[in-house]
């Protein structure tokens, strides 16, 4: 009689398992991370933005998923502890914004700009991916056109804290 227990026991153990990594839906908005004033310096002036910022591995990976909206001032700034290889970009899997990204250097100087579509299939292998093209130290993503309608190019630099920041 124990041994017929165990089967079962070991069912209902696995389906608690998978229950609960399925409740960490990605399609599902994740979380506002801390944020940060900061402005992108160009030659006729700055423009101010306010930007979540994805410190570690989980919330670089997580990003905008499952997102349906963002404010004209605001985006995602993506920090990386030691500077990345040009091969290396993102992908929207999940993602139903159409984004910007630009890839910053180590002084926060743009050095890359891409444009990125939506990602809705079920398969992740199925998602372009946006590879930089240059080595960078972080990026910003941003609603697409944002770097365009305001002027901002790639030379142009980021800048966190107000001071820097001055009407154009």
């Amino acid at each position: 009689m124990r041994h017929s227990l165990r089967p079962l026991l070991v069912g209902i153990a696995c389906t608690g398992i998978l229950t609960s990594s399925c409740a960490a839906d990605s399609s599902v908005p994740q979380p506002k991370l801390p944020e940060v004033v900061a402005c992108f310096v160009t030659d006729n002036g700055s423009v101010p933005v306010t930007l979540e910022v994805a410190r570690d591995f989980s919330q670089r990976q997580a990003g905008l998923m499952g997102r349906d909206s963002l404010q004209e001032d605001e985006g995602m700034l993506f920090q990386y502890p030691d500077l990345q290889s040009p091969d290396r970009g993102f992908w929207m899997y999940k993602t139903q914004l159409d984004l910007d990204i630009a890839y910053l250097d180590e002084q926060g100087k743009i050095a890359s700009i891409r444009q990125m579509a939506p990602c809705l299939t079920g398969s992740a292998s199925s998602c372009p991916s946006y590879p930089a093209g240059v080595a960078f130290q972080s990026a910003v993503e941003m609603n697409q056109d944002f770097f365009s309608d305001h002027g901002i190019e790639v030379g142009d630099r980021l800048v966190t804290g107000t001071e820097h920041c001055s009407s154009p």
